[in-house]
């Protein structure tokens, strides 16, 4: 018998464990080489996990546990034949969940009430308290009675005397581990920073007009859309450069600032939330930056979206306009210092010249670290961006859009 062991790569630096979300495989299994077997989760992605060869695996480690990076988490019998067909797998299977449904049909043994039935440990009194709920609610399943902290940490709050029609189901399930990550990450954000929001609106009546006469000869020539996030990040670009304190950030007791903008860009995955980084996009033009965000989208919706690619940003855009939102306050992206917030782009009436007309408006909300930015760079930094916005053709194309499309 030849038996390889798997073990957990590295999926980048700084991370030491994994978590293993799901199994695709089940144990005992005959896998091919390259098969993904398993997803695995980091606390900056969820990752496929290929079997290294074919043969028949035996798992290692359970759907939810955490096993740190080089770790064997299964073995693969090489030297096993590859079976003739899976029929005589899946009669198999029946037969070895039986057991279990004969005990889950034996009788119950009737329970005495002694003086620790309802007792609660002190660790479940803990729990108990910070969830608001009544010992005496809650069935024990310690001995004689008594109430576990997993007791406790199971227990739910009651949501009401359910009515006589309707469902009321309940699902607790584990988050994942990236899940867990983002929600640490946010609420340290919101207690470790000075975190502000300033806000202005602009008018984008100029980059319609811009798009409107370029859009299709833009897609014929580059095989992309031409789109609001190359506007932006120009604008951001331009803006950073101006105020370098925003394309900065804390280390301790020192202030870090960068002479290049690798900006974060907020996209939606099947697993949530992600932020791929364009690099460099200082030296990107409107076509640079446009392929750019549409190799990074579909490599997050496709889950191909590796570490590396998230990491190391120094200023973030975040559209919440395209789910319909038309004000917000973004949270930062640590250790940035700085995130810009797109919304909606809603007709609304401008005073223009002494009168009133109806032009596209689109809010947007500029959170900053007040730590280490000032009111003056942060409010400077978003009418830089305003201002860019409103005046492409001058500020971002040098006067020549049709020049500037092209690159």
């Amino acid at each position: 018998m030849s038996v390889l062991e798997m073990k957990v790569p590295s999926p980048g630096e700084s991370i030491t464990e994994v978590e293993i979300a799901t199994w695709l495989v089940e144990d005992g299994d005959y896998v091919e080489k390259d098969q993904p077997i398993a997803e695995v989760d980091s606390d900056k992605a969820t990752l496929e996990l290929p079997a290294e060869e074919s043969g028949i695996i035996t798992l290692k480690a359970e759907e939810g546990d955490a096993v740190a990076v080089g770790a064997v988490v299964c073995l693969i019998d090489t030297s096993a034949a590859k079976p003739a067909g899976d029929a005589s797998n899946d009669d198999a299977k029946p037969t070895k969940e039986a057991p279990a449904q004969t005990e889950k049909v034996s009788p119950a043994v009737e329970k005495k009430d002694t003086y620790a039935s309802g007792v609660a440990s002190p660790a479940a009194k803990k729990v108990l308290a910070e969830k608001g709920i009544d010992a005496k609610s809650v069935n024990g399943t310690g001995k004689d009675g008594r109430i576990t902290k997993d007791d406790a940490v199971k227990a739910v709050p009651s949501m009401g005397t359910q009515p006589a029609n309707g469902s009321r189901n309940t699902e607790r399930k584990k988050m994942s581990m990236l899940r867990r990550k983002v929600a640490e990450r946010l609420v340290a954000v919101k207690s470790e920073t000075a975190m502000l929001t300033t806000f202005n609106e602009v008018n984008m009546q100029p980059i319609f007009d811009l798009r409107k006469e370029y859009k299709e000869d833009f897609k014929a020539k580059h095989g992309v859309g031409l789109g609001f996030m190359s506007f932006f990040t120009l604008a951001v670009v331009r803006a950073l450069k101006m105020y370098p304190d925003v394309n900065s950030m804390i280390d301790g007791d020192f202030q870090i600032k960068h002479d290049f903008q690798d900006i974060s860009i907020a996209v939606s995955g099947p697993k949530g939330l992600m932020v791929p980084v364009i690099r460099n996009a200082e030296n990107l033009s409107f076509r640079g930056v446009e392929s750019e965000v549409k190799r990074l989208a579909l490599r997050a919706r496709d889950g191909q979206i590796t570490v590396d690619e998230m990491t190391g940003g120094t200023f973030t855009i975040t559209n919440g306009g395209v789910f319909g939102s038309m004000l917000s306050t973004p949270i930062i992206n640590p250790p940035q210092s700085g995130i810009l917030g797109m919304h909606n782009i809603v007709n609304r009436p401008m005073a223009v010249n002494g009168g009133v007309i109806i032009q596209p408006i689109m809010y947007v909300a500029l959170s900053y670290d007040h730590r280490i930015i000032d009111g003056r760079e942060s409010v400077g930094f978003l009418v830089a961006v305003k201002e860019a916005l409103e005046n492409p053709v001058e500020l971002l194309m040098d006067n020549n859009p049709k020049k500037a499309l092209e690159m």
